[in-house]
């Protein structure tokens, strides 16, 4: 049964939006039709989680099995979260407005290491016990008796356990794939690896295993034969931190699963709030073999995986048409590394060169930077560079196999300048194994000489803005065996920071060591640290990444830290607990693996990640961190030779690499066309849940519409053509309106039908359109016409009140000629106006008795200048209280009509 949701979205929630569920491509399958129903829930805001790609992939992909549905949950904004709390209402999934335990499964997405206090509080919200055991043993109907079976069979739709009234959860993401055991208290399971392949297969057990009636126990037992699933329950830690199974008929160690890209996937939800990513992703290359030492994504994708160069072009066309963005990005772990990247960049920027779009890459190799991707990435709309680094010395990047000459990064740097770039943002870390004080300020003296060397005459130095970040070591990396100090975090950056105050044109941001430490203590963990993240959480840790619950979170963690009595293991890394850099006092030589096997920090001591199988071989990251010891590069595999690191074979595949394409001849950059050869008015109405739904996020639905429409919209000229759509004026936030009107401006005449049709058919439902003209090109905007304004107001008195009351206070206000009200200016100044001036017509609509309060439907109009001359429902309220003495509320307003002048 669906959550009565309609009181707690209400336009004093910030983005209301966020909750509706009503984007477009949003999947709505009815109930009753499916048996497993889904919630795959991304731990973040709604900003965050709607925009990630792996979000909408999945959720593509488990909406396109016949007898499943998949809804979405986001973590909600903490105004929503105090209203569910204080109305004792369950979390519920944006799109079917249903509790999350009305659901079979629930999958959250671990992607960072401080992350599961997030998924907890989700798991508080909606009612749901946070641990696997609390789940199985508060189960509501048995353990598979035959009684409550026959009660489940009854029931038109039996959960997909006949021993809990709970879903199951699981977690799926790199941070999961990468070490579970932190958070194996909290999760049924996990999914390991790519889900594309692996959660469909989940999906029909759970079928079958709802048909046959299984336990939860007899369930998981299933799902726990699956490649890539990982069930924690059927696992026991030993004293020295590993992982064994506890029964013979589960496998010894878990395979991380490998999947195909399918861009086609990408395609899909297209929020109506504006999101971190706010445009159209297609995913090119998945999987990295550069072999960066330091690198967890690059060593848990692998092998690296082209997508075909025709299947990318024809998914970003046919993204943008339904989608309606003007902005697309391609994504990689290393887009350079797509050797197609130039052909199909030029490609799409020729074929849509007409309709404004621009591309976008994440952090690329500076050393494949050349004039071909500047070419796709240049253009009207000049999006920002990103390059990464890593170390300010030759010899560090040696040492981290970052593959990067300096010759190279300049070469990339100086290209960009020499192609319009003025800032161009460097990514380094510090705290990498081996690293000296010298190596740190060589970051400051490699950005002084790029600086240098792009200088000329008539152009403004290069400016960089510079993240450096504090590395922490992760599992399945070489250097998953070093020991970072936070102390010596914090000195470098100091060292750093003096150095940057003497360098113009040079930003430079540090990571917060708090967080950095936190990170390795949780990612580098075992099962012992469940308690501490519960506690954590209980204590207010939550959103941690974010700037603003920094210290909150970091007092919580380091609380429940001591309560857990693990201060002695979160000193060791506050402190630097070893080095695998250190030297020998009498030789200086640095100390091998094979030389620290009698210490207690062995090589080859199991850690508690051990019994993941990445395909990665344990011994060959022992071997390339001897090599990190000599500086010894890799060579990128992809590429050249096969470096031997394990992954290739049956279980994970091969390396892909396509023969690029040849580059297309660059058709020209976008020209704005601002030729208005027509003008088109627009009378619509703004309903239901549009109606919470901003005045600035409507403004971007109706360009997105335009270009789904395929409407030859004019543009205006200068640095940043916008398309030239006019909304006469805006509507206060949860306000309905029958009247609205809009203008729309275009490069050659269109019949006003056909416009009205094309317009309508793209349109959210709750948009309806009323009424279509043609108007003079030359004719006044509507927003400057504005005269009046017609609204109906639901008003409340806060006293029992007859109609005949409502009408004598209604006659009361018509027969004042004077009604003062005190305004306070945008300048702060206050200033009296006379607000029965503004008020054209009154009058009472209609009453209802059969409600607590006396509520009564009042009709104004009223004027509505764009000079300020303005009368709002507020104000209506004012004079009512005026001449009634009686407080009223404000239910709701609807905007009957604009009145617009001659």
């Amino acid at each position: 049964m669906a959550v009565a949701v309609e009181k707690l979205i209400t336009p004093d929630i910030l983005k209301p939006g966020r909750y509706l569920g009503n984007e477009r491509l949003a999947v709505h399958k009815p109930w009753e039709t499916t048996t497993i129903r889904w919630v795959l829930t991304y731990p973040e805001v709604y900003e965050v989680g709607a925009s990630n790609l792996g979000h909408i992939i999945l959720y593509n992909i488990l909406n396109a099995q016949k007898s499943q549905l998949c809804d979405r949950a986001y973590l909600p904004g903490q105004d929503l979260s105090a209203k569910l709390r204080e109305t004792n209402t369950p979390l519920f999934a944006v799109e079917s407005k249903r509790s999350l335990t009305e659901f079979d499964i629930l999958g959250f997405s671990l992607s960072y290491e401080l992350g599961a206090t997030n998924i907890l509080e989700m798991l508080d919200l909606a009612g749901i016990p946070l641990t696997w055991q609390e789940r199985r043993d508060v189960g509501t109907r048995g353990h598979g008796d035959t009684e409550n079976k026959e009660n489940i069979t009854a029931s038109p739709h039996p959960p997909v356990t006949a021993s809990s009234s709970y879903p199951l959860i699981f977690a799926g993401g790199q941070t999961a794939t990468s070490n579970p055991e932190p958070y194996a208290d909290f999760f049924d399971f996990f999914a390991l690896g790519d889900g594309e392949e692996l959660l469909p297969e989940i999906g029909l057990v759970l079928e079958e295993g709802k048909k046959a009636l299984l336990s939860r126990e007899e369930l998981l037992l299933d799902l726990a034969q699956i490649p890539g699933v990982y069930v924690p329950q059927f696992y026991q830690m030993a004293d020295d931190g590993s992982v064994h199974p506890l029964r013979p008929d589960v496998p010894k160690r878990i395979l991380r699963r490998v999947a195909t890209p399918i861009p086609a996937y990408s395609i899909g939800l297209v929020p109506y709030v504006e999101t971190v990513h706010d445009r159209l992703t297609i995913e090119i290359r998945r999987g990295c073999t550069r072999g960066c030492r330091f690198c967890q994504p690059g060593m848990l994708t692998r092998p690296a995986r082209d997508v075909e160069p025709d299947k990318v072009v024809e998914a970003i066309e046919q993204g943008m048409r339904a989608t309606g963005y003007n902005e697309f990005s391609l994504l990689s772990l290393s887009c350079s590394d797509y050797l197609s990247l130039p052909a199909v960049g030029m490609e799409i920027k020729n074929r849509l060169r007409n309709e404004n779009i621009s591309l976008t890459l994440p952090s690329q190799r500076v050393d494949r930077f050349d004039e071909n991707i500047a070419n796709i990435l240049g253009g009207t709309r000049q999006g920002g560079l990103t390059f990464a680094p890593e170390a300010g010395t030759q010899r560090m990047r040696d040492i981290v196999n970052k593959g990067l000459t300096n010759e190279e990064l300049l070469r990339g740097v100086k290209t960009a300048w020499e192609q319009g770039w003025e800032k161009i943002k460097l990514y380094f870390m510090i705290g990498l194994p081996g690293e000296t004080d010298a190596d740190v300020l060589g970051i400051a003296e490699t950005v002084s000489w790029l600086q240098r060397e792009c200088r000329g005459k008539g152009r403004k130095p290069l400016n960089f803005n510079l993240t450096i970040s504090n590395f922490t070591p992760k599992p399945h990396t070489p250097f998953q065996w070093h020991s970072v100090s936070t102390s010596e975090f914090k000195r470098k950056q100091n060292l750093l920071r003096q150095e940057f105050r003497r360098i113009k044109g040079a930003k430079a941001n540090f990571t917060d060591v708090r967080i950095s430490a936190m990170e390795d203590f949780i990612g580098r963990g075992d099962r012992t640290l469940g308690k501490v993240l519960r506690r954590a959480w209980e204590l207010g840790a939550g959103m941690d990444s974010w700037y603003d619950n920094l210290d909150k979170a970091f007092t919580a963690w380091e609380d429940a830290i001591a309560q857990a009595d693990l201060d002695w293991k979160y000193r060791q890394i506050e402190n630097g607990e070893w080095n695998v850099f250190q030297k020998e006092e009498q030789s200086g030589e640095f100390l091998t693996p094979d030389s620290r096997l009698a210490t207690p920090h062995s090589f080859d001591a199991p850690l508690p990640w051990d019994h993941i199988d990445t395909g990665i071989d344990k011994k060959w990251l022992k071997e390339d961190l001897e090599r990190a010891l000599a500086a010894a590069i890799v060579p990128d595999c992809s590429f050249e030779g096969c470096s031997h690191c394990g992954v290739c074979g049956t279980d994970f595949g091969h390396n892909i690499v396509i023969e690029p394409p040849a580059v297309p001849k660059f058709a020209g950059e976008f020209v704005p066309n601002t030729t208005r050869t027509q003008r088109i008015r627009v009378w619509f109405g703004k309903q239901g849940n549009m109606a919470l739904v901003s005045h600035l996020d409507l403004i971007r639905l109706f360009d997105r519409v335009v270009r789904r429409a395929g409407l030859p919209i004019a543009f205006t000229g200068g640095f940043h053509p916008m398309p030239r759509i006019s909304l006469a004026t805006a509507l206060a936030l949860g306000a309905t309106s029958s009247g609205e009107i809009a203008d729309f401006e275009l490069t050659m005449p269109v019949p006003v039908d056909t416009f009205q049709e094309k317009l309508a058919k793209e349109m959210p439902i709750d948009i309806p359109i009323y009424y279509v003209a043609q108007i003079d090109v030359k004719a006044k905007a509507a927003s400057q016409l504005l005269e009046a304004a017609e609204y109906l107001m639901t008003v409340a008195a806060a006293n029992e009140v007859t109609p005949a009351q409502w009408q004598n206070w209604i006659d009361s206000i018509k027969a004042k000629d004077e009604l003062w009200y005190e305004q306070t200016t945008k300048s702060g100044k206050s200033q009296l106006i006379n607000l029965r001036d503004r008020l054209f017509e009154l009058e009472l609509v209609e009453t209802d008795k059969n409600r607590a309060e006396c509520i009564s439907v009042i009709r104004y109009l009223g004027s509505y200048r764009q000079d300020g001359w303005l009368l709002r429902p507020e104000q209506i309220v004012f004079m009512l209280e005026a001449v009634a003495n009686v407080e009223f509320q404000i239910l709701h307003i609807h905007r009957n009509r604009l009145v617009l002048g001659v």
